[in-house]
C-alpha cells in the first residue's frame, strides 16, 4: 500500500550517478552543472495536513517547493524552469514528479529501498541516480 510516510524527514546525498548528463541535457549551464554537481545537498520532506513539502538545502542553493499529491502546480526549480508540475504515490511506494515546460517533460521518481532514498530522473532518455541516506 502507498505510504507516503516513509518519505518523511532528513535525507542526505551519499551517491550520485550521470547527474551532470542529465543537467547538461535539460539545458543547464556549465557553471550552474559544476556547482550542482559538487554540492551534496540535503533534502527534507515533511507534510502539514494534506500539503507535502520538500526543501533541498546545499551550500550552493537551497530550493523548496510544496504540493498535494495528484494536484497539478507551478514549481520554479532549482536550475530557473518554471513548469507545470504533478507528483502521484502508487501502490509501490513509488513517488513520480513529472515536470513540464515549453513542451518538454521530465520525469523524477523517489522511492525507498533498504532504508536509502533512490531518486531517478530521466529526460530524452538520459538518466541519473542519486541516492541519500536518512539523517
Amino acid at each position: 500500500m502507498a505510504n507516503m510516510e516513509a518519505f518523511l524527514g532528513k535525507w542526505s546525498l551519499v551517491s550520485s550517478e550521470g547527474f551532470e548528463d542529465y543537467m547538461k541535457e535539460l539545458g543547464v549551464g556549465m557553471a550552474m552543472r559544476k556547482m550542482g554537481n559538487m554540492a551534496k545537498p540535503d533534502i527534507i520532506i515533511s507534510k502539514n495536513g494534506d500539503t507535502f513539502t520538500v526543501r533541498t538545502e546545499s551550500t550552493f542553493k537551497t530550493s523548496e517547493f510544496s504540493f498535494k499529491l495528484d494536484e497539478k502546480f507551478d514549481e520554479n526549480t532549482i536550475d530557473g524552469r518554471k513548469t507545470q508540475t504533478l507528483i502521484s504515490l502508487n501502490d509501490n511506494n513509488v513517488l513520480t514528479q513529472t515536470q513540464q515546460w515549453d513542451g518538454k517533460e521530465t520525469t523524477i521518481t523517489r522511492k525507498i529501498d533498504d532504508g536509502k532514498l533512490i531518486v531517478e530522473c530521466d529526460f530524452n532518455g538520459v538518466k541519473c541516480t542519486r541516492v541519500y541516506k536518512k539523517l
